[in-house]
């Protein structure tokens, strides 16, 4: 009886044992594999291009580093080339400029200056004992032989233009040779103590073309003829030095008019000697002001 008792015990335990094996795994088989309210986890690799981690450029570095690397500085732009050396106002470029324009009673006394400096000392006198500037045209081969006429012109306080080297005439040079001629005078009146011609220009004999002023103008000059030529280098011509003197100062006198630049000379005649111009600047001033003008340097024409 004990022994049938055991063995039911024992039957019965292993019957529980299998049944609670099979709801177990009933269960497993049902459990979903994650929540429907869990929160994906990220990849942990990606097949897409990094983020930057600075801010984008747009367009391609001028250089050609990478963004990175590309220079805090902005690359400069090229500037429009210059056709026209500066000091040439536009309004005076391609003009021969005959009178200074004004409505004003002026008069700009200009010299030239190639042939010899005899009349330097007389004429720097009467400028001196009447106040007046005057521009002088001076040549390099003048600034050369005359050294101590350019550094008293200067130390007067007058103005200086450019008269070229040698006193060509213009139109019979290639381009560069003109140009050679502006930068040879150039130095050659600065190494004589004399300051910088820039930007006035007397072409010699007045011998001019469209073309040669272009050249000018490009080289940084403003190319100033006159009003009047007193004829002063011409010498006596017959006449007694009262005469030729009267003469100058009648011719530059009638041609008084706002703006009037006058042509006269430092040298004296090669013949005859004479300084005529120097000899009637004492009057010509005295009566151009008593008509009321004053005396200017070429200057006024740039403003």
């Amino acid at each position: 009886m004990r022994r049938t008792l055991k063995l039911i015990t024992v039957v019965l335990a292993v019957l529980l044992t299998v049944a609670g094996a099979l709801t177990l795994d009933a269960c497993a088989r049902r459990r979903p594999s994650a929540s429907p309210l869990a929160t994906p986890t990220a990849p942990t690799t990606t097949t897409g291009p990094a983020s930057p981690t600075t801010e984008p450029t747009t367009g391609p570095s001028p250089t050609g580093a990478p963004p990175s690397r590309r220079p805090t500085v902005a690359p400069t732009t090229p500037g429009p080339i210059r056709t026209t050396a500066p000091g040439v106002p536009a309004g005076l470029r391609g003009k021969d400029i005959e009178v200074i324009p004004t409505a004003q009673r002026i008069v700009a006394l200009t010299f030239d200056a190639g042939a010899n400096a005899d009349a330097v000392p007389s004429i720097l006198t009467t400028l001196r004992a009447n106040g007046i500037h005057a521009t002088f045209f001076l040549t390099g081969s003048f600034a050369s032989d005359f050294p101590g006429a350019v550094r008293a012109i200067t130390a007067a306080g007058h103005r200086i233009g450019n008269h070229t080297a040698t006193h060509p005439h213009c139109p019979t040079l290639s381009d560069t040779s003109l140009r050679n001629q502006l930068s040879t005078a150039e130095a050659q009146i600065r190494a004589a103590g004399g300051g910088s011609t820039r930007p006035l220009f007397r072409f010699p004999y007045g011998d001019r073309t469209t073309h040669t002023i272009g050249v000018v103008n490009a080289a940084g000059y403003v190319a100033i003829r006159w009003t009047v030529d007193s004829l002063g280098w011409q010498g006596l011509n017959g006449r007694t030095l009262a005469q030729a003197t009267q003469f100058v100062t009648e011719r530059v006198v009638a041609a008084a008019r706002p703006g009037e630049i006058v042509l006269m000379h430092v040298g004296s005649n090669p013949d005859d000697h004479t300084t005529l111009d120097a000899a009637a600047l004492p009057t010509v001033i005295s009566r151009l002001r008593a008509a009321g003008y004053r005396f200017v340097t070429l200057d006024t024409l740039l403003g």
